[in-house]
């Protein structure tokens, strides 16, 4: 018996019981609005999602082709339509996350207005916006569950039994749009307690995956911007450990914690550790340091910091405001301490924010790490902020320059260029680009690929393509043509965009409260007809 029959009996039951005042109730309607409300609080999502994303994990440790991927996403309808139309192409949403971004957050969800990427927002508002994607997710489910439960009445009416059969094991076996959201916390929003505190409400909202990085949090700035500050490891676990214990009082055992590292681009520290003992975790964070040596007291000025490294005396270089500097190229290296402290100390993955989407650059770190942590994974930003073109036909006007390759015909600096789209040169960049994430999951240990801002720039790009005709000299057509054909033709859902805000849902709804002298919006001279 599937749980919609067991839901049907269940309130059957129920409405027997209660005599003749229970009569208006339709049990299989009940048991349709049970079907269509799956997940009743954001902890049932957690719960549900870290299940699924532990299960892709242990997966991808097993066949690196079975890596996941995500978009990030501003606003519940963004990643509604992005799921819907992941189930269409794809048949499955196996596989497929959502990444919530902590720079859409600050850049388009403020009430301050537009803000840079520097934990500055309202953090208040990465919870709600959790709540509202996957309000959206669940909405998206009822909705097509809704044309599901129309099609099985109809089939019922037409007297198909084979076609009503056909429906009801399409509802029985219904796949949700509710996917694991990875939920950028920046810095943690303050100390640890603060972390703990924001934590909960964001796993209350339904993310079972919390990314953290090890910036300082009153100085965080965004991952491909200079200026960046870093904390000693025992700061950082700190905050690793107040994320652990969210989900652990919560009952989501299973919580994924993502650790990231922005020291690759980060060459300042605002805080030295205090070492106890040689080759302790501070003395290793400390060993990083741009030092001077200390020869005597005239070496020390009033304020500085001195040190003993390997039997000697010498002062970190401290700048006006005084941060203290890492050694030039020490990037790398750190990364590698970064993650190996990180994940014998709770976090499940890691992110390693780079300059350049390089996969010699990301494997060789992580193979440094998994020399020590086997099963290390990595969650990789394949982020807008990379000039992708540029970059990758460098990268392969490099490799053919070293194979000894006449490159006469190509400018290095002016790959960029429309002039090179049509030559074998781009041609192969472009193959590159296409095979990255694959490639980068088999030799980088990249579990998981996400682009952390493409709806911004695809809501941009589309809104100043449509401005473009429709204030220009295609008037209307601008918007038919671009916008409205391009729907219908390729099966886009919300051309039935009153379907899409409810409309039939709502219907239904009527219909079950109200019987036959419900008012219902959908009937013959609804215009969204026109789209059948």
């Amino acid at each position: 018996m599937t749980q919609y029959t067991q839901d049907i009996d269940h309130i059957s039951t129920l409405c027997a019981a209660q005599g003749d005042s229970w009569n208006a109730i339709n049990p299989e309607s009940v048991a349709r609005m049970r079907s269509q409300n799956r997940f009743k609080t954001g902890l049932d999502v957690a719960k549900y999602t870290a299940r699924i994303m532990r299960e892709d994990m242990q997966a991808y440790d097993g066949d690196s082709s079975k890596y996941t991927q995500s978009l990030g996403c501003w606003h519940g309808f963004i990643a509604q339509q992005k799921m819907i139309a992941i189930k269409k192409y794809q048949k499955t949403t196996k596989g497929s996350y959502i990444y919530l971004s902590g720079w859409m957050i600050a850049a388009l969800r403020s009430e301050f207005g537009p803000l840079p990427d520097q934990s500055m927002h309202e953090k208040t508002t990465v919870p709600a916006l959790i709540e509202e994607i996957y309000t959206y997710l669940r909405q998206a489910d009822a909705r097509e569950l809704g044309g599901l439960f129309r099609e099985l009445d109809a089939a019922r009416e037409a007297g198909d039994a084979v076609k009503e059969k056909g429906i009801q094991n399409q509802i029985d076996n219904h796949e949700t749009h509710v996917v694991p959201i990875i939920a950028d916390i920046d810095a943690g929003f303050g100390n640890e307690e603060a972390t703990y505190l924001l934590a909960k409400k964001i796993i209350e909202a339904g993310a079972c995956c919390i990314q953290i990085e090890n910036q300082v949090s009153d100085v965080k700035q965004c991952g491909h911007q200079d200026g960046k500050v870093t904390v000693p490891h025992e700061d950082f676990i700190a905050k690793i450990n107040a994320v652990r214990y969210a989900f652990l009082e919560l009952g989501v055992d299973d919580g994924i914690i993502v650790a990231r590292t922005d020291s690759l681009g980060a060459g300042l520290t605002q805080k030295i550790p205090v070492s106890t003992s040689e080759g302790d975790l501070a003395s290793q964070y400390n060993a990083f340091l741009k030092t001077t040596p200390v020869d005597s007291a005239d070496d020390v000025e009033n304020g500085d910091i001195v040190l003993k490294q390997n039997g000697n005396l010498v002062k970190p270089v401290r700048l006006p405001n005084g941060l203290f500097q890492f050694q030039q190229g020490s990037g790398e290296a750190r990364c590698v301490l970064d993650g190996i402290t990180a994940l014998r100390n709770g976090a499940d993955m890691l992110w390693i924010e780079t300059e350049k989407p390089h996969l010699a650059q990301i494997g060789g770190m992580v193979d440094s790490i998994r020399e020590v942590i086997p099963n290390a994974k990595l969650l990789y930003n394949n982020s807008p902020s990379f000039n992708w073109t540029l970059n990758f036909r460098q990268q392969v006007y490099d490799a053919w320059s070293e194979e000894g390759k006449d490159m006469s015909a190509y400018d290095r600096d002016s790959l960029m260029s429309i002039d090179y789209d049509d030559t074998e040169l781009a041609t192969t960049a472009d193959d590159r680009i296409r095979s990255f994430q694959a490639d980068a999951a088999k030799v980088a240990g990249v579990f998981h690929h996400l682009i952390t801002l493409p709806t911004y720039h695809t809501a941009a790009l589309s809104t100043d393509t449509l401005s473009r005709d429709y204030f220009g000299d295609e008037g209307m057509l601008g918007y038919v043509k671009q916008v409205q054909r391009e729907e219908i033709r390729q099966g886009v859902a919300c051309v039935k965009h009153q379907n899409m805000a409810g409309s039939d849902m709502g219907d239904d709804h009527k219909e079950y409260f109200s019987g036959a002298q419900a008012l219902k919006a959908s009937g013959k001279d609804n215009t969204m007809n026109q789209f059948a």
